[in-house]
């Protein structure tokens, strides 16, 4: 503990818009190579790039959602490096004057809720993508020129699970407000991370290392871990921390070191000669500031206080917006139905056929009113839990309704204890060691007897008429 982790984490967000960022070339992911380029996005001498507006508004919903101060005058700038992808040999994107400043996030960790600043948020364009076969590098132009905005957090994560935790919460903000699929397997989502060691009660920031690679959360978690036990091992040593660019290796479980890192000045940053300086209206930043839909964080509280539902359920039927509104259509409908017994059914079984399938709750075509249905067939006791999951995996298998299916398998549950008595007398005749033990005080011997009788009946049996009934039995015997 004589040392402390400091992380800061530059995550890069593909906007979701038709057109890339300067030019008219679609943005649709996974077509040909080098099919959606145009001289503009290849930096063609004579091309001149326009700004698009939707792309800007984009910027502007993620920085307000992110509590940042927007600001009123911004510019683009060249960032100037020599790279394969890189067709213009300069980036634009944004230096002394981003579009936003100064905001934060609040996650939820572990221990408690954290508040983490974002130091800036700005807009650039994607370079192009390497492919690398057999013992050639291929160059893939159709991403140069996609929206991309960089979002910078303040050096305030302490721990990679705080950074796991901050990733998180960023992507549930950013999907709420539609702008990006977040798919890291398309790279629409991506994260460098900035870490250093310092002692403790030591304000002074110690030498960092940036690391690259990072194509998932599991990854950043892994590889900040990693990390961390390196350099305090470096330290421990009395050898120094290089500033550097290093690569995480998830085969190997390990950081590699990549270059030195660049610092600004290796950029060689001027202003974009070809774009103007823009003026944005306020009126315009209030426009955005009201589109803007509730948060998960708003949403997670109002289903607690309007629903009644623990921290627990609220966080996890929140953290899509798709889920959420789901959520929310099947609670509003269950009128007479514990809300947090439906929130059961959702984390649960529904959650677990949605994993199943690939696809999130939202997506398996299951209606809030069928869903209600079944939950009120369990809950009126017209057939067991047990037997209510299989209905629903029936119900997501044929699209049937819950009533429909318990009706043609004849799965009605079966709670006259005449028509169990048979079935009650056999499994004490077979089980006498267990009828013995209950008696003797060992009150878990009843639940044995309880799940014999479910057996002989296929489940159909009331588990708890047959637990009423046998403890009924056997009591007076």
């Amino acid at each position: 503990m004589e040392y402390e982790t400091v992380i800061g984490l530059e995550v890069h967000v593909h906007l979701k818009t038709k057109t890339k960022a300067f030019c008219g070339c679609s943005t649709e992911f996974g077509q040909e190579p080098n099919t959606q380029t145009c001289p503009v996005c290849l930096g063609m001498p004579g091309s001149l790039p326009v700004l698009n507006k939707v792309a800007l508004e984009y910027a502007f919903k993620v920085a307000l959602a992110l509590n940042c101060s927007v600001q009123e005058f911004t510019k683009f700038d060249r960032k100037n490096y020599f790279y394969p992808d890189l067709p213009k040999n300069y980036q634009i994107s944004q230096y002394d004057l981003p579009l936003a400043r100064e905001g934060f996030l609040d996650v939820q960790t572990s221990d408690a809720d954290k508040h983490i600043g974002i130091l800036r948020v700005h807009l650039e364009e994607d370079a192009g993508k390497l492919v690398h076969k057999d013992d050639v590098t291929l160059v893939d132009f159709n991403r140069a020129g996609i929206p991309l905005l960089e979002i910078v957090s303040k050096p305030q994560i302490y721990s990679p699970e705080e950074a796991y935790a901050y990733l998180l919460a960023l992507k549930s903000v950013i999907g709420y407000l539609g702008v990006s699929d977040c798919d890291m397997e398309k790279g629409s989502l991506r994260c460098d991370a900035n870490i250093s060691l310092r002692k403790r009660g030591v304000e002074e920031l110690g030498v960092k290392a940036e690391i690259k690679n990072l194509n998932s959360f599991k990854a950043v978690k892994d590889a900040l871990s990693f990390e961390a036990v390196r350099q305090e091992g470096l330290l421990r040593e009395g050898s120094p921390v290089v500033q550097e660019t290093r690569l995480w290796d998830a085969r190997e479980g390990k950081t590699i070191s990549m270059r030195s890192k660049e610092e600004a000045k290796d950029y060689r940053y001027f202003p974009e000669p070809d774009l103007p300086p823009f003026l944005i209206k306020k009126e315009t930043i209030e426009a955005i500031r009201q589109s803007i839909p509730e948060l998960p964080r708003e949403k997670c509280s109002r289903f607690m206080k309007e629903y009644g539902l623990p921290q627990y359920d609220a966080q996890i039927l929140t953290v899509s917006r798709a889920t959420a509104e789901y959520a929310e259509e099947c609670l509003r409908q269950s009128q007479g139905v514990n809300k947090k017994i439906i929130s059961n059914w959702l984390i649960g079984p529904v959650s677990a056929g949605a994993n199943n399938r690939n696809c999130g709750i939202a997506d398996l075509g299951l209606s809030a009113a069928l869903l209600i249905e079944l939950v009120q067939a369990v809950e009126t006791q017209q057939i067991s839990h047990l037997t209510g999951k299989s209905v629903l995996e029936e119900m997501l298998r044929t699209s049937k309704s819950s009533g429909l299916i318990i009706k043609e398998k004849n799965l009605g549950q079966v709670s006259d204890t005449d028509s169990l008595k048979d079935e009650v007398e056999a499994v004490i005749k077979d089980n006498q060691k267990s009828v013995n033990d209950f008696i003797s005080g060992k009150e878990n011997a009843l639940m044995f007897l309880v799940g014999q009788v479910m057996k002989r009946t296929k489940g159909k049996a009331n588990p708890k008429v047959v637990q009423d009934t046998l403890r009924r039995r056997l009591t007076d015997a």
